[in-house]
């Protein structure tokens, strides 16, 4: 009888222990889902806030400090710098784009700075000429920092996919 509450109790603490082992190692993965999540979320009030074709709320997220450089290599820097041109942008070249997310890739440099390459499909820009131009796709990398608990662009910088299709690959 007391070998068996004893293997009971081995049994018991033995199932304690792997619990909070299993615990201990989903509790990494939770933030970093979570962060994820949050991360996700900073890049769809982004591409929403282009949708509407509004500079405040497409440039709300980024840092004071931060620093865009448009698929033109226009480079703003500055939180109000980027909101000034984006509003420009959004009133005149992309004044009936839109622009649709294909896919987004985080990866957690650290636990503060995240590493964000995004794919998007515009449709609706204008080129330098005024011609409209053809939908394509375009590939941005942002740097997010998370400060105070909220994610906040750091850096952005954009580029076509594959401009010159006649190019070899």
């Amino acid at each position: 009888m007391k070998r068996l509450r004893r293997a009971a109790c081995a049994a018991v603490l033995g199932l304690t222990a792997l619990s909070t082992c299993v615990v201990m190692a989903r509790a990494p993965q939770t933030a970093a889902t979570t962060d994820e999540q949050a991360i996700r979320q900073v890049v769809t009030e982004m591409t929403e806030g282009f949708n509407r074709h509004d500079g405040r709320a497409a440039s709300s997220m980024y840092l004071p400090e931060a620093r865009l450089v448009t698929v033109r290599g226009e480079v703003m820097e500055g939180q109000v710098a980027i909101e000034k041109g984006l509003a420009s942008i959004l009133e005149t070249r992309a004044k009936a784009a839109s622009q649709r997310t294909l896919s987004v890739s985080i990866r957690l440099l650290r636990p503060d700075i995240a590493l964000v390459h995004v794919t998007n499909e515009l449709s609706g820009l204008i080129a330098p000429d005024g011609t409209p131009l053809p939908p394509h796709q375009e590939l941005s990398l942002r740097v997010l920092s998370k400060q105070d608990g909220h994610w906040q662009v750091a850096a952005f910088h954009n580029t076509m996919v594959r401009p010159f299709a006649t190019s070899p690959r």
